[in-house]
This record gives C-alpha cells, sequence and structure tokens, in this order.
C-alpha cells in the first residue's frame, strides 16, 4: 500500500517538475482492526521535494536542493535554539516569517495540483472544522 502511494506521488511530482524525495505515512487502527492512513499525504509536513530542474547541476556542485518542505522551518527553530526538548518555549514567529511560511506551502499546492490555491473563508474555523470532520464521518 505504502508503495503505491509512493509510486502515484512521484508520478504527481515528476508531471509538475518536482522529485518526491522521501515521505512518511502515519496509519492507524479502527475498532474493527482495519489499518487506515490517518494523517496527511504527500504535504511539506511529511514530504520532502526537490525542483527536478535544477538537481543534477546542484548535485554535481555538492549544493543544497532547492526544496519545498518544512526543513527550512526546523532550521528556522534550531537556529532560534528551539529542539522541541522539555521545558523550552517555542519562539514566537514574526507575521513576514509566517507569510513566507504560508507562501511555500501555497507554492508546494499550485506545483503539484497545477492550478491557483484559492483561500478558504476563515471566519468561522470551528464550524469549518466541525463540518469537515461530520463530512469524513459520514463516509465511513
Amino acid at each position: 500500500y505504502t508503495r503505491l502511494l509512493f509510486e502515484k506521488g512521484s508520478e504527481m511530482a515528476r508531471a509538475s517538475n518536482l522529485i518526491l524525495v522521501d515521505t512518511k505515512y502515519e496509519f492507524g487502527r479502527t475498532k474493527d482492526g482495519e489499518i487506515v492512513l490517518i494523517d496527511e499525504v504527500h504535504t511539506p509536513d511529511s514530504s520532502r521535494y526537490f525542483y527536478a530542474d535544477t538537481y543534477d547541476e546542484l548535485q554535481q556542485q555538492g549544493l543544497p536542493q532547492r526544496q519545498l518542505s518544512k526543513e527550512f522551518v526546523r532550521r528556522w527553530l534550531i537556529d532560534q535554539g528551539f529542539q522541541g526538548k522539555s521545558g523550552q518555549l517555542i519562539p514566537e514567529m514574526s507575521d513576514s516569517y509566517i507569510e513566507g511560511v504560508s507562501k511555500r506551502y501555497i507554492e508546494l499546492y499550485e506545483a503539484i495540483l497545477q492550478e491557483p490555491f484559492v483561500k478558504a473563508d476563515t471566519s468561522s474555523i470551528r464550524e469549518r472544522i466541525e463540518d469537515n470532520v461530520d463530512r469524513f464521518l459520514s463516509q465511513m
């Protein structure tokens, strides 16, 4: 199952001039023992994508790859002295940094789906979450 997911993700990435480098899949077990996929798939939180058009050149020069992933956020946290250890305070991100993170996630969305990102209405987040959960549960 995971191989099929990775192959499909790699195919989608190639069509968008990206390379799906690696990913993680998280599974859970239902009450009746069925194993189900329980977390996001092929997002910057679970995967790393490199740009195919510059991959060979950067690799030959020993330079870091241009990538779409959460790695830049992880590096920023480490540079701020935060490593997720007990007792550490999470550093505050500036609005401009948060906007930059959003732009990179939108860049990946648009690259993979080949369509513009349209921001959802966020005026009632709680209602939106409840509706999405209800819709999902009704399919089970």
